[in-house]
């Protein structure tokens, strides 16, 4: 027992700073939600007639939730559960894939395995701290809610719902690093299966059946297969139902008894879908410092451009699908209608420039991983020592920058794609089949962003390249894409590059904001190659 709690607080020590980053920020959209709710939907009538304009307009309901009626509780949790879960499931998945298949790579799991304790008590020592720090989540869920004046009961079914939509992720994170044999390839394929869950969850809710009071809806089977639907199925606020968090606890433990099976029976280091026997020597294409940087990160950057691809055959998939809908739905308000012409774009278009900011997310957190590469190869030891021959710092440098920036372009291409194969095959003749690729070009500035900054972070800073990095990239999702919905005001939200991001009009595309990030990031980028010259490679 003692050595599975100095397991425990091992991780709780180690983890300390991103745990108190992610509690706080979903307890913090928690209350600006609510808050903005209250104070922009207050009254009934006006609830009403927006949950009969989502639910006559699908693509609304691919972005917010469940519609179940109006009152402060159920609006709340139409307009907010998603993002929560999407959250807890993100901060679960990395946080599995950091106390597994990483403790793997850095060879600590092969020293704790050599002493009395088991390979078991690290697997168990995960679960149990995932489990307190999902539990934290959905308390500060419970309490936001409340504090912003909501139904006790209902709060506390809504903070449970993210908790358990967590503990699901939990155990697809460590289930993801039995399959992959880097941490990076595990945190690419579990942070793509929460996306998909959110997708298939926005899916099943655009194609669900509207009630007779056009207010609420009843969810699609394609809500059914996503751990963001189960959550949503709770009905908090109005059918307060606990038995569906049974599916995504339930999901949870066999996720994790899996992954005690398949770690019970291999090596440690092994991985289910291991890499090929390496050659005796190298191809001619290795015989680079940028092809190196390549071969390392290959994994990770095919699974964020898988999960590109993916993305964009449901982006165009459900665009068309809910174009069809909205021009056959005759409860379509006049309204809407006239918003939708005066943006001067159809319905599928405005899905794919919503979707395809997604898509630039996960293009900057590929780009992100390329800088955390470099600080990973420079503490384990094997960036000094590449630099120690004729091939310098500053080249070993900007080597990674450039594998950044071209993995960006990557993945919005497989993202492009995806929607462009989609939207064509539906036989969608609309401008949004033939923009996807513009569409797709721009993402690129708020994605360099991060590759630059974190870039500049890591020649100044270098122990605070990883939790620098992703606090900075969590921080701009939260104000970019979902500062409007939690009321944040415009003038914080600018923060944001994803706030700036080019975005289609009747007139055109406004590239002003994206000329502003491209001169940010080529400066960022100068300025961290510049001062490579300054410092040693494992100097810090």
């Amino acid at each position: 027992m003692g050595t599975f709690l100095a397991l425990y607080r091992q991780r709780l020590r180690r983890d300390r700073w991103q745990l108190v980053s992610w509690v706080l920020g979903i307890g913090a959209m928690t209350v600006f939600a609510a808050a903005a709710v209250a104070k922009t939907y207050g009254d009934l009538a006006e609830q009403a007639a927006i949950l009969k304009v989502a639910l006559a307009t699908p693509a609304i309901l691919v972005f917010r939730g469940l519609a179940r009626g109006p009152g402060l509780g159920p609006f709340t949790f139409f307009e907010i559960f998603t993002f929560l879960a999407l959250l807890a499931g993100w901060m679960s998945t990395f946080m599995a894939v950091r106390h597994s298949r990483a403790e793997e790579e850095s060879g600590r799991a092969e020293m704790v395995s050599a002493t009395p304790a088991s390979r078991m008590l690290p697997l168990a020592a995960t679960v149990l701290h995932g489990l307190v720090a999902n539990a934290l989540a959905a308390i500060v869920v419970a309490l936001g809610f409340i504090s912003a004046g909501l139904d006790p009961a209902g709060s506390v079914l809504a903070g449970a719902a993210t908790g358990a939509v967590g503990v699901s992720f939990l155990g697809v994170g460590l289930l993801a690093g039995e399959f992959m044999s880097t941490s990076r390839g595990a945190n690419a394929v579990s942070a793509s299966l929460v996306l998909a869950a959110y997708l298939l969850r926005g899916l099943g809710d655009a194609a669900g059946t509207p009630g007779a009071d056009g207010m609420t809806m009843t969810a699609g089977w394609p809500s059914w297969i996503s751990p963001i639907g189960w959550g949503q199925q709770t009905f908090a606020y109005t059918g307060d139902r606990w038995w569906p968090l049974v599916l995504p606890l339930g999901l949870g433990a066999l996720c994790v008894a899996a992954t005690a099976l398949i770690m019970d029976r291999r090596d440690v280091g092994a991985a289910l879908l291991a890499g090929r026997t390496g050659r005796a020597d190298a191809r001619p294409t290795l015989g680079g410092s940028f092809a190196l940087a390549a071969r390392l990160q290959m994994g990770s950057i095919m699974g964020w451009c898988i999960g590109g691809l993916a993305t964009g055959l449901l982006t165009g998939g459900l665009g068309s699908a809910v174009d069809s809908i909205t021009a056959a739905n005759e409860n379509t308000t006049t309204a809407l209608r006239r918003m939708l012409a005066a943006q001067g774009a159809s319905t599928a278009q405005l899905l794919v420039s919503v979707f395809f900011l997604l898509a630039g997310v996960l293009a900057a957190a590929c780009a992100l991983q390329a800088v955390i590469r470099a600080r990973q190869e420079e503490a384990a030891g094997t960036g000094p020592w590449l630099v120690s021959q004729p091939l310098g710092r500053v080249r070993w440098f900007a080597d990674y920058l450039g594998l950044g920036s071209l993995t960006i372009v990557a993945v919005l291409l497989m993202t492009a794609l995806g929607a462009w194969i989609s939207l064509t095959a539906s036989g969608d003749t609309s401008a949004a089949a033939g923009d996807v690729w513009m569409t797709a070009l721009d993402q690129v500035p708020a994605a360099l962003v991060f590759l630059s900054v974190p870039a500049l972070v890591f020649v100044v800073w270098p122990p605070a390249t990883i939790p620098a990095g992703w606090t900075i990239l969590g921080v701009a999702v939260l104000l970019g894409v979902f500062g409007g919905l939690i009321g944040v005001d415009e003038s914080v939200r600018d923060i944001s590059p994803f706030a700036h991001t080019p975005v289609p009009g009747p007139g055109g595309t406004d590239w002003t904001g994206g000329f502003w990030m491209l001169g940010i990031s080529v400066a960022a980028a100068a300025a961290s190659l510049a001062l490579m010259r300054r410092r040693e490679v494992g100097s810090a």
